[in-house]
């Protein structure tokens, strides 16, 4: 009898628990991105930020981290995002330019000059195309970052055309490749993880770059000058947070809004520090004894009409609405 009546509480016990919904595992997202990862490169702390308050949220969402290009090569990672097969990135907007071309104008010489416009930027009709030729692709942003940049050279300083003749220099992208062939150089385009052993062994002796990969990656110790941005920047580069599409499709209401916030206060994060960013990488060329200079009014001005010439005209040429964005981005004050 009392065998019977064990016999029956564990039957009740089983029929209880298969009723019960087994509870779901947590989704975790794979991030990648080609920047030292806990090296203070800023656009690691904002992938990390991402990952920390995306888990603080409690919505059953991990994102796993992968710096230092090693889970996808650098302009691997567009075609992995459009195809759902990496989930978040921290990418150079101009590397998929060889697949959708107007994305060479977030990476276009004179177009932004200041952080202060590249904020504005960030609402104006141009960044709208560029959003909406991304999710024609199933990529969407999360956090809009510009970058400034300038060029660091080896034997000499750089501040107008005429500096670049017989210099072999990396260019990140075909827009500033063009205006630097245009003044005489010789261009390669090694990425950017690759540019300190292109320095060591003399395959360049210049290149164009963000301020935050001059100082993640010790530039200022193969390099003897440094072209800063100053008031007068040329470089400006979008390297964004971005998603699939498709891998944000697949989460909950709660798990996207999750995303979004920490996207935004990442965005916010990198907008506080980008000022901080830039004088840091200063100062470290400062400390290795390199020169440190601006471009002038002048020199600014000498720069941009060479680059109507080249960037500006080619673009405008074989890119559908090529003009239309550059007048667009230069439209914004």
């Amino acid at each position: 009898m009392k065998n019977s009546r064990w016999v029956g509480a564990l039957a009740v016990l089983a029929a209880a628990a298969m009723a019960v919904p087994a509870i779901a595992a947590d989704i975790t997202l794979r991030a990648s991105h080609q920047f030292p990862g806990g090296k203070g490169d800023v656009r690691d702390d904002m992938v990390q930020m991402i990952a920390k308050d995306v888990k603080a949220a409690n919505v059953g969402l991990n994102v796993q981290v992968y710096p230092g290009a090693s889970l996808f090569k650098p302009k691997e990672q567009w075609n992995a995002m459009t195809k759902g097969q990496l989930d978040i990135t921290l990418f150079p907007l101009d590397y998929a330019s060889g697949k959708v071309p107007a994305f060479g104008a977030t990476l276009m010489p004179g177009l932004i000059r200041s952080q202060e416009r590249a904020k504005r930027i960030n609402d104006s009709q141009f960044m709208k195309d560029i959003r909406a030729e991304m999710e024609k692709h199933g990529v969407i942003v999360l956090s809009d970052a510009w970058f400034a940049g300038g060029v660091a050279a080896r034997d000499k300083c750089i501040t107008k055309p005429s500096d670049l003749q017989g210099m072999k220099l990396r260019a990140a992208g075909p827009t500033f490749a063009a205006m630097w062939s245009a003044a005489g150089a010789s261009v390669v385009s090694p990425p950017s993880n690759e540019i300190y052993n292109a320095f060591q062994s003399g395959v360049i002796n210049a290149t164009d770059t963000s301020l935050g990969s001059f100082g993640s990656m010790r530039l200022y110790e193969v390099a003897k000058c440094l072209t800063a941005p100053g008031d007068n920047a040329l470089w400006f580069m979008y390297e964004p947070v971005l998603m699939s599409k498709k891998s944000f499709d697949r989460l909950n209401k709660k798990q996207q809004q999750a995303v979004l916030a920490a996207g935004k206060k990442a965005q916010a994060y990198y907008e506080s520090k980008a000022n901080d960013v830039n004088e840091e990488t200063v100062q470290q060329f400062k400390q290795h004894n390199d020169k440190v200079v601006t471009l002038s009014d002048a020199e600014y001005d000498e720069w941009i009409a060479l680059a109507k010439k080249s960037s500006y005209a080619q673009f405008a040429k074989e890119v559908p609405n090529g003009q239309k964005l550059i007048d667009e981005a230069l439209a914004v004050k």
